[in-house]
């Protein structure tokens, strides 16, 4: 765990976040005041879903899901 004054981590911001993703790094103010920065991994993104096999869905089944989708009584109570 390494120790940076505020104005220290202040200065040298980038090489005290690339040690955060190694270590835990402790910045201190005047006032006491002590926080610790910690790297958290990007997590994943919601859109990130699986795809399906384009082989085995037809135009016809394409167009057949969008004319029951259309069709639905809660499409008109906008």
């Amino acid at each position: 765990m390494r120790v940076y004054t505020f104005s220290e981590a202040r200065q040298k911001l980038g090489e005290v976040l690339d040690l955060a993703k190694t270590e835990d790094v402790v910045i201190k103010r005047r006032s006491g005041e002590s926080f610790v920065l910690s790297y958290r991994r990007p997590g994943k993104s919601p859109f990130d879903v699986p795809g399906i096999d384009p082989g085995k869905v037809t135009t016809e089944d394409i167009v057949e899901a969008v004319h029951y989708l259309r069709a639905q009584p809660w499409r008109d109570e906008r």
